[in-house]
């Protein structure tokens, strides 16, 4: 099978930075897109930014500018650098990869998630 962790969450004050990390293991054959997305309390799940493993990116209007996403295709890890965090920005932080198993097709694969929160 496949896991995703993610780490890197935690508290920050507005203006502030973290970077989020997201590792794939197990029986990997070839990963595909990987994406960040976060879901506020009473809030759906939504795409912050994703990339593509030759690198193109796509990003939430609402980040655009100051979060940034990259890959590290050698060590299976994506990235989320956040600056100049507002608020808003609270959320529980997910990692989405779609992989491909020695066994089975592209799949997607979910991480745990980890909370961000941003302090007035």
């Amino acid at each position: 099978q496949v896991q995703l962790v993610e780490s890197g969450g935690g508290l920050v004050q507005a203006g502030g930075s973290l970077r989020l990390s997201c590792a794939a293991s197990g029986s990997i054959f070839s990963i595909g897109a990987m994406g960040w997305y976060r879901q506020a309390p009473g809030k759906s799940r939504e795409l912050v930014a994703a990339i593509t493993p030759g690198g193109s990116t796509n990003y939430a209007n609402s980040v655009m500018g100051r979060l940034t996403i990259s890959r590290d295709n050698a060590k299976n890890t994506v990235y989320l650098q956040m600056n100049s965090l507002k608020p808003e920005d609270t959320a529980v932080y997910y990692c989405k990869a779609v992989v491909a198993t020695l066994s089975r097709g592209f799949h997607d694969y979910w991480g745990q998630g980890t909370q961000v929160t941003v302090s007035s």
